[in-house]
């Protein structure tokens, strides 16, 4: 899901040219199928490939997002021409530097073409100029590789991400329903628990780091219904090796418009799928963000079959301004997982969206 993300794009081509999309294709499609489901879907409208996770150098601790977009214009359509505009390429990332408190980030955004910016077909292979992201190996050891320097942020990843069990397939075998009808939902599947190393940059510091990391892929052609306003969504690596997924889509009245996820044991390749009324998100403690005006919930209480947890940010402000790029405003950071004994269970992200505004795929 999230992906997780935000793809609202203030270009008055764009805005035209989907204006008469009426919720996009059959929710009976095929589910998602590997090693195909790595790559870009162009068919779809919207799509995203999403990693965060946690690093340490056994000192200092950091939490890291690497987001691609990829958005179909619905131009030119018509046309051979390489300089035609049929697809954007949008990219985000991220660093919590819990040490200094600080969350630093930068955003791209560039037509595809020319080896610019790419999104591959059959295989995750993602490039906008000198950030990557790229996939190798078999569909049940997937080795990802990721290298961002920011230019505004002043940091710099090259990481390394090994996966040690196949993509967590969301949803109904691959299709993940964002809303009580056929007309909303995404293509979706997970890398959980991601081994990570490599190096991380600060201004002329570097520190040879470890971690965890989470990857989420999707794609969709209407993912919100009308009446959605945004969402709050967790993804979370537990100690014990399992990994947890819940989301709930929020209506314009602050209701809950529809709601899911899963679990995942260490060891086993299927999850246990949730259902809209077995996953409970409830507020606690908030932050609000002098810049934007919006206001957060930076703790929640989390119930779903798996268990009961709190969820809690590790840093408040970690606030993304992307209003340049994708053309919104969230909150996305590195949060631990407290059992109902108190007792940290795992570390992973949580994401906001449509708290600053109402948020338009």
């Amino acid at each position: 899901m999230r992906r997780r993300p935000l793809l609202v794009v203030s270009l008055a081509a764009w805005l035209s040219a989907r204006a008469q999309v009426d919720g996009g294709t059959s929710p009976t499609a095929p589910a998602v199928r590997f090693p195909d489901g790595f790559g870009s879907h162009p068919e779809s409208r919207i799509e995203w490939w999403y990693v965060t996770g946690a690093l340490s150098d056994e000192v200092r601790r950091w939490g890291f997002q690497v987001t691609f977009f990829r958005a179909s214009t619905g131009l030119a359509v018509d046309t051979s021409s390489r300089f035609a505009a049929r697809e954007l390429i949008f990219a985000h990332a991220a660093l919590t530097d819990l040490e200094a408190r600080r969350l630093r980030h930068d955003q791209r955004i560039l037509r595809s073409g020319f080896g610019i910016a790419e999104a591959a077909r059959g295989e995750t292979r993602l490039r906008l100029r000198d950030w990557s992201l790229a996939r190798t190996g078999p569909t049940g050891d997937s080795r990802y590789r990721a290298d961002v320097r920011s230019t505004t942020g002043g940091f710099a990843l090259a990481l390394d991400m090994q996966a040690h069990a196949p993509p967590l397939l969301q949803g109904e075998r691959g299709l993940s329903r964002k809303g009580p009808g056929d007309r909303a939902f995404s293509r979706y599947y997970s890398e959980p628990q991601l081994e990570v190393s490599g190096m991380l940059r600060l201004g002329e510091q570097a520190f040879p780091v470890r971690g965890r990391a989470w990857l989420d892929h999707e794609w969709s052609d209407a993912y919100l219904d009308p009446d959605a306003v945004g969402w709050d969504w967790i993804g979370m690596n537990l100690d014990d090796g399992s990994a947890l997924m819940a989301f709930r889509i929020r209506r314009r009245d602050g209701g809950v418009h529809f709601a899911g996820g899963s679990w995942r044991a260490r060891g086993v390749d299927e999850a246990r799928d949730f259902g809209p009324a077995e996953v409970i998100f409830e507020p606690g403690r908030t932050w609000h963000s002098t810049r934007s005006g919006a206001t957060y919930p930076v703790e929640w209480r989390v119930a779903t079959p798996a268990g009961r947890y709190t969820v809690r940010a590790l840093l408040d402000d970690q606030e993304l301004d992307s209003r340049a790029s994708t053309g919104g405003i969230y909150w996305e950071g590195l949060s631990e997982l407290v059992d109902a004994q108190g007792r940290r269970a795992g570390l992973g992200y949580l994401e906001m969206t449509g708290y600053a505004s109402a948020l338009k795929l």
